[in-house]
């Protein structure tokens, strides 16, 4: 063959598997996302159609545990999910996952200690992170004698009679599980049955108080009255203090969960390049600080702080005083059996 044709032909073929914007030719200009719902403003997804000219289609869920059914019945064609770090690991230990290694992406320079090398996916083969925040409750100040409750769990799951039928609680699993452990002192990841009865005990006791377990419209729900309290994300509250003023949000003394969610990618993403093509520029800060803006949580990229908002930066449930670092309780890697009894006592509380 004439040295011009093999010319020739590598260069068609390198032009036909070459990155375009970062996606390979032969995939369709499409992403589906999987993500808890109201967790990404779509004006940004505009953009990245604006600058990529991939499409995104958008849906959601209410909690891990939802994304990890839908995964586990074969992902329904997601390009990307975005579980909390523990859940990351069960996908990875379950092979559901695909592994994009984030370090190999340009922008994952910008992705600050310790998120670059977290314990539930190290080296960062796997997930990408997205936002990182708090687990505590907030309640409307004006609705409360004294206006101020004791930061603790006790006023969340013994609470006063004037909360009866206006408290709601998160429809997740691990948040309201472990919420409960940290107030009775009890390991999250006990092994032992004597003390998940006790964890039962407790929510059970709780439940006939309890207007609704829910994830979503949270914000809504509060801001308009129809419950006074209401376990919380800290993001989640930060949108509730924009609407109401006299929104407080607490830092459990007895613990409150850290956690960090994660854009990853299904096994059997039917667009992985397009995936890898949106978690790089989502690694850029100005794109990463949008997200912060709309959702009201902290992100893991160096240099966002610059484009983050004000009213953010000087939220105490966004910007965490000093003071209450010793309550953060980081993600923990439970044991089969531990997550076993969790799941016992969620079965049982939601029957």
């Amino acid at each position: 063959m004439p040295r011009t044709l093999i010319t020739t032909l590598g260069a068609l073929a390198a032009l036909f598997s070459v990155n375009i914007g970062g996606a390979l030719a032969e995939e369709p200009k499409e992403l589906f996302l999987y993500t808890w719902t109201n967790y990404y403003p779509p004006d940004l997804l505009n953009k990245f159609t604006q600058e990529t000219g991939i499409k995104v289609t958008m849906d959601g869920y209410d909690s891990n545990e939802t994304a990890l059914a839908k995964l586990q019945a074969g992902g329904a064609g997601y390009d990307l999910v975005v579980p909390s770090d523990y859940m990351v690991k069960i996908m990875i230990q379950e092979g559901l996952l695909m592994e994009i290694d984030a370090p190999t992406l340009q922008n994952f320079k910008n992705v600050m200690p310790p998120h670059d090398n977290p314990p539930y996916d190290p080296g960062r083969k796997y997930s990408v992170p997205y936002m990182w925040g708090t687990a505590g409750f907030v309640y409307d100040s004006a609705k409360i004698k004294g206006g101020k409750l004791e930061e603790s769990w006790k006023e969340f799951f013994e609470p006063r009679p004037e909360l009866d039928g206006k408290i709601a609680v998160l429809n997740a699993e691990d948040e309201v599980y472990n919420a409960a452990a940290f107030y009775l002192g009890l390991d999250r990841c006990t092994e032992k049955t004597e003390d998940a009865k006790k964890i039962l005990d407790l929510l059970l006791a709780q439940k006939p108080k309890v207007a609704t377990y829910n994830s979503q419209g949270g914000i809504e729900r509060t801001v308009s009255g129809e419950v006074t309290m209401h376990q919380s994300f800290s993001g989640m509250a930060h949108r509730i203090r924009t609407n109401l003023p006299t929104a407080v949000y607490v830092y459990p003394k007895e613990g409150t969960n850290l956690w960090v969610d994660n854009f990853v990618v299904p096994k059997d993403a039917p667009h992985p390049e397009n995936a890898k093509v949106f978690l790089n520029w989502m690694m850029d800060p100005v794109n990463i600080a949008l997200a912060s803006n709309f959702v009201g949580y902290m992100n893991a990229i160096r240099g966002s702080i610059d484009h983050i908002d004000a009213s953010l930066k000087d939220d105490p449930a966004v910007n965490m005083p000093k003071e209450y670092t010793d309550r953060l309780r980081p993600a923990v890697d439970c044991s089969a059996e531990a997550r076993k009894l969790r799941d016992k006592v969620w079965v049982q509380l939601k029957k």
